[in-house]
C-alpha cells in the first residue's frame, strides 16, 4: 500500500486568503482559484459563490462577519474555483509528470491524504492550524484523455477545455473515503517553518520529508508506515463525508 499527504485549499500563495477554523475543529472547505482567462467547457466553471453558504453560516456560529472579521477578500467572487479534490464526486486531479507522479501510479486501495492551512478563530499559539482535513481511498487513475465528456463534471482538470495530456484523475471509494467532519490539527511551527508535530510523527511512523515539513511541497510526502497511520486515524474518530461543505 503507498500513501501521500497532499496540501490542499486556499492559503496566503493561492488566493490570499486562509479558510476559518474553530475551538472544536470544525472548518470550512474553501478550494484555490483558477487562472484568470481558465477557458471551460459549457456549464462546467465553478465559482466561490458556491462555499460562501458554509462560510456565512460558519460566521454566524461565531458571531464573526466574513469581511470584516475573516477578511475574506471579495476578488475570488470574481475567480473561478478549482475545486479540487471534489469530495461530492469523490476525484482528485493533479499533473501525472510532475507534482502528482506518484498518484499516477496508485493502485485500487492506496491512500491520499488531504491537509491544509486554516486560520483559527479561536485563541491560539499558532496563527495556522495545519490539519488534516479528508482522505480518498484509491479505486482507480485515469489520464485526463481517457475521461469521457459525461463525466467532465467530476473534476477540475477535466472541467475546463484545455488541459496537460500528462494530468490525471484519481477516482475514490465511496463510504471509506471524503471530507473529515472535523479537522485533524497536526502540525506546529518548529525550526523555521510549520511542520508535523513530533508526537505525531512517531504515532504515523514517520513521512518521506525532513523533520515533518509540510508548509509547502513541490513533492507531496509519502507516509513510511501507511497502515500504522491508518490505525492511527482510526483512533481519532472523525467521519468522512461525500460533501465539500
Amino acid at each position: 500500500m503507498k500513501a501521500i499527504l497532499v496540501r490542499i485549499g486556499v492559503d496566503q500563495a493561492y488566493g490570499a486568503w486562509n479558510a476559518p477554523v474553530d475551538a472544536e475543529h470544525r472548518f470550512v472547505y474553501v478550494p484555490i482559484p483558477e487562472k484568470r482567462g481558465t477557458p471551460f467547457h459549457p456549464g462546467l466553471e465553478r465559482g466561490y459563490g458556491e462555499v460562501l453558504p458554509a462560510l456565512h453560516r460558519f460566521c454566524g456560529t461565531h458571531n464573526r462577519d466574513l469581511y470584516d472579521d475573516l477578511r475574506f477578500p471579495a476578488d475570488l467572487l470574481h475567480h473561478p474555483m478549482h475545486l479540487d479534490p471534489d469530495f461530492e464526486c469523490l476525484t482528485y486531479g493533479d499533473d501525472g509528470g510532475r507534482r502528482g507522479a506518484r498518484m499516477a501510479t496508485m493502485a485500487d486501495g492506496d491512500v491520499i491524504v488531504f491537509y491544509g492551512g486554516l486560520r483559527p478563530v479561536h485563541a491560539c499559539e499558532h496563527k495556522l492550524i495545519y490539519a488534516l482535513v479528508g482522505l480518498f481511498v484509491v479505486a482507480d487513475v485515469a489520464s485526463v484523455t481517457h475521461v469521457p465528456a459525461r463525466r467532465w463534471h467530476e473534476n477540475a482538470h477535466v472541467r475546463k477545455a484545455t488541459r496537460r495530456a500528462s494530468d490525471i484523475v484519481v477516482r475514490a471509494k465511496p463510504d471509506v473515503s471524503g471530507r473529515f467532519d472535523r479537522c485533524i490539527p497536526i502540525g506546529e511551527w518548529r525550526g523555521g517553518a510549520y511542520r508535523v508535530r513530533p508526537d505525531v510523527l512517531r504515532a504515523w511512523g514517520g513521512l518521506s520529508v525532513k523533520d515533518g515539513y509540510i508548509q509547502r511541497s513541490a513533492v507531496p510526502p509519502t507516509f513510511s508506515e501507511p497502515i500504522r497511520f491508518l490505525s492511527w486515524l482510526e483512533r481519532q474518530g472523525v467521519q468522512r463525508i461525500a460533501r465539500n461543505n
